[in-house]
Formats: structure tokens, C-alpha cells, sequence
């Protein structure tokens, strides 16, 4: 008998696994396709088709769309509701800058947008880089109108330019958080003016602003007053990467939490028989600002998701003995220690990249602020589960006690009664437009999925 916890590498168990590439490149193209919470539920929608699922909740595999960033997927078990489910919850959303309603003014020779950043950003990191354009425009009439622009070979693609270091003496004197204004993120759209004629004078003048309304109006038939009714996000430009020479590492952005997204339905969609207790996904949005709002987890969503189950699927037993039998995973990533700063972390409560997704037995800050507090009789049946399959995993915590912390959508399922814990694969740089994770972490987390849902 072993007496002592020893970190497994997952790369002693599944280096040269076929599965494990396998996984890892679609893993790369679904990164490269999906920055978007509605480009990512639309995804979603796609592969449920294709394995049979239907909008039908009479029929055994359900899944419903909520104003297309939110999706609750389901599949009938053996034994009733009541008698207990396997819930995965993650989130599709992911930190980003979203166009402001007046977003278009010309300064200096060029035209740009104004920005409001959307969750835990740090400002810098977007300066200087390439970016894209991904949202909807919804005309008066209902006609949705999508907009990807940067992704193509072929695109153009948009920037914020960054102050020069020759410049730049007081910025660097200053805080971190004061040197970088959110009002000064603003995206370069566009250089050449528009000539024509004014009407009473007769004169040439020359409108930046002009000739980019008249572009995109050539293009998407769109004018300004259509931005009232959009959702235009600028998240970064091009394809997620391998990272290393070995290729160990993946690079892109989103993994925050679309790892988990992508992770949690491969492991679903895999089940071919009947399960014993009813499998539930679902991928909430606004989880990165607090996951307020009717598609975020504080709404009443999955309530009324499971009230058409017990309906659809004519099962005696109350929603609460749902709720109360229920066992769920946050799926949700978290931070390894950074090779760079080490010392935001105590050592020996710490994860690794490369040992396998994390349990996080509580979030929050300081003294357990704002978190879910995993039980320990649930945390012990977890461990025999994985164990029993011989899954790599690990337990940590987020950072140091005083240096921050964060929160999921751990605490709002625990508000049901529900047995839940926060568990996913670790990310470097996360919530930066550049995330990094562990190829063989996110193959260990995967099986784990499978694992969990079909205990």
C-alpha cells in the first residue's frame, strides 16, 4: 500500500496513444473555429444533430437552446430522475472586447471603434496584435446578419496600437492597472477617406467614418443604426497552435473555459448505451462577470429544463429530489504553477501541467469568500471512481491565500443542494488572448469526463 500522495505524469501513460492526437487536433480546430459564445453553442448544435438529439423533450436525447449562448443537453438514464443524475457544467464564454453602440469616430487620419472590455482582462495584452471582428447584427426586420472578419488568409485584420517606448517615460512610471485606460482600447478599422462633393459649397471634403459605413453597407447591407442591435465581439485573429517542439502544448484562445465545453461533449457523445442515471450537460454563458443575466448560471434555466424533463419523460418525484440526488462537476480549468512566477502559488497545494485535471475543492478569496466548499464524502467517490480507471488527477487550490482568487459556477449549483466541485484541466496565461495547455491534460481530462459520466 502506498501511504504517501505522489503526482502522476500523464505523459508516462498515454505518450504515443493515438486517441490522445487524435483528440488534441480536433481539439486545435475547434479552438480555431469557435471564439464566440454563439459560434461555440451553434458547434455544439451541430454535433448533437448528428448523433440524434432532438429539441423533443418526450425523446430520450434532448437537448434546448437559450438565446443561442446557452445549451442544457440530456440523455435518458435507466432509473428515474429523482434517483440521481451526472451533471457537467462549463461555460462558452470567454474574456474579450465587445464594440460599444456608437463604437465608429475618425481621429488623426484614422478611423476606429470604441471597446468595452468583457471580463477579467488585463488590458496590455491586447495592445499591438492582430484581431478579428466575430458577432451578429439582428436588423429591425429579424434578419440576422453573422460578421467574421480577420480569420481568412485573405482578411484584413484590426489592431490598438500601443504607445512607443520613446514615449512613454510616465506611462512606465505609472501602476499597472492606471497605465492602461479601457477607454483607449480602441480598434483601428480603416485609413483611406471617402471624397465628395459638399452640397452646398461644392467643395471636395474627405470622410474616414463614411467610407467605412459604405463598406460595410456594400457588404452586409448594414448601416450605423444597425450596431444598436448587434453583438460584435473583437477577440484575437488567427488559428490555435501547437506549442513546443515536441508538441506537448496547445496555444490559442478561449481554452477558458471551451476546453471544458469541447471535453466534457466528447466524453458525452461517446456513450453509445443506455446509462444508468441520466447524463446533463450544459454550457452557460456570462460566467466570466459574475454569470448574471438569463443565459448565465444565477437564472432559472436548468430549472426549467428539468421540470420539462420530469414533464416530457413522465417520472414521478419531486425537482428538489433531483436536485438534492443530484452529483455534478464545474467544469471549469485551472492554474498550474507558471514556470515564471512561482511565487504567487504555495508549493505544496499547487497543480502541474502534465499531472492530470485538478480538483478544486473551493474557489472564491481569502477566507472562502464567494465559494462552493466540496464535501468531503463527495470528494472520497470521486476518488474511487478515477482511481478505479487509473486517471491521472490531482487537487490543488488557486494561488496563495491574500494574492486573489476567482469564482465558477460551482456555487451556484450548490445552491440547489446539489453534491458539486470544481475539476478541469490546468492553463497557463489564462484569461490573456494567447492560452496555453497540456496536451496530455486534456486527454486525461477527457477519460475522466467518461469516467464520471457513466459511474
Amino acid at each position: 500500500m502506498e501511504l504517501e500522495v505522489k503526482a502522476k505524469n500523464c505523459w508516462n501513460k498515454y505518450e504515443g496513444d493515438p486517441k490522445l492526437k487524435k483528440l488534441s487536433e480536433l481539439y486545435v480546430e475547434f479552438l480555431s473555429s469557435n471564439k464566440t459564445e454563439r459560434e461555440t453553442i451553434s458547434w455544439v448544435k451541430q454535433q448533437l444533430k448528428q448523433h440524434g438529439f432532438s429539441q423533443d423533450f418526450s425523446q430520450e436525447k434532448v437537448f434546448r437552446i437559450l438565446h443561442n449562448k446557452t445549451i442544457f443537453i440530456a440523455r435518458k438514464g435507466k432509473i428515474p430522475l429523482a434517483g440521481g443524475t451526472r451533471l457537467i457544467g462549463a461555460h462558452a464564454d470567454t474574456p474579450h472586447l465587445d464594440l460599444k453602440q456608437h463604437p465608429f469616430y475618425e481621429e488623426c487620419e484614422v478611423v476606429l471603434a470604441k471597446t468595452h472590455y468583457y471580463g477579467g482582462i488585463r488590458k496590455h495584452q491586447w495592445l499591438a496584435r492582430p484581431l478579428a471582428l466575430h458577432g451578429v447584427i439582428v436588423k429591425e426586420d429579424g434578419r440576422q446578419i453573422e460578421i467574421k472578419i480577420g480569420e481568412d488568409e485573405s482578411d484584413p485584420v484590426f489592431t490598438i496600437a500601443d504607445l512607443l517606448p520613446h514615449l512613454a517615460y510616465k506611462q512606465i512610471e505609472k501602476k499597472l492597472k492606471d497605465a492602461f485606460e479601457a477607454e483607449k482600447l480602441n480598434v483601428i478599422l480603416g485609413h483611406i477617406p471617402l471624397k465628395e462633393k459638399d452640397a452646398k459649397t461644392n467643395k471636395e471634403k474627405a470622410s474616414l467614418k463614411k467610407h467605412l459605413l459604405m463598406l460595410l453597407f456594400e457588404k452586409y447591407g448594414v448601416r450605423e443604426e444597425d450596431f444598436y442591435s448587434a453583438e460584435i465581439q473583437i477577440v484575437p485573429a488567427g488559428k490555435a497552435r501547437f506549442i513546443g517542439l515536441d508538441k506537448g502544448l496547445i496555444g490559442g484562445y478561449g481554452q477558458d473555459d471551451r476546453a471544458c465545453v469541447f471535453l466534457s461533449l466528447m466524453a458525452f457523445l461517446e456513450q453509445q448505451e443506455q446509462p444508468t442515471h441520466t447524463q446533463i450537460l450544459i454550457f452557460w454563458d456570462k460566467e466570466e462577470i459574475g454569470s448574471d443575466g438569463s443565459t448565465g448560471a444565477k437564472s432559472w434555466f436548468l430549472t426549467y429544463c428539468l421540470e420539462d424533463l420530469l414533464e416530457g419523460w413522465q417520472q414521478k418525484g419531486k425537482l428538489s429530489q433531483v436536485f438534492l440526488n443530484m452529483k455534478a462537476l464545474s467544469a471549469d480549468v485551472h492554474a498550474p504553477i507558471d514556470p515564471d512566477y512561482q511565487e504567487v502559488h504555495e508549493k505544496l497545494n499547487a497543480s502541474y501541467l502534465g499531472h492530470g485535471p485538478v480538483f478544486c475543492k473551493f474557489t472564491g478569496h481569502r477566507g472562502k469568500y464567494g465559494a462552493n466548499d466540496a464535501h468531503a464524502e463527495y470528494i472520497a467517490w470521486l476518488r474511487q471512481i478515477l482511481n478505479q480507471n487509473n486517471i491521472p488527477w490531482q487537487m490543488a487550490e488557486l494561488g496563495k491565500v491574500d494574492l486573489g482568487g476567482g469564482g465558477t459556477v460551482a456555487k451556484f449549483l450548490a445552491m440547489y443542494g446539489s453534491n458539486v466541485i470544481d475539476f478541469g484541466p490546468g492553463v497557463l496565461s489564462m484569461h490573456s488572448p494567447f492560452e496555453i495547455s497540456s496536451v496530455a491534460d486534456l486527454y486525461a481530462t477527457y477519460l475522466a469526463y467518461k469516467t464520471f459520466l457513466k459511474a
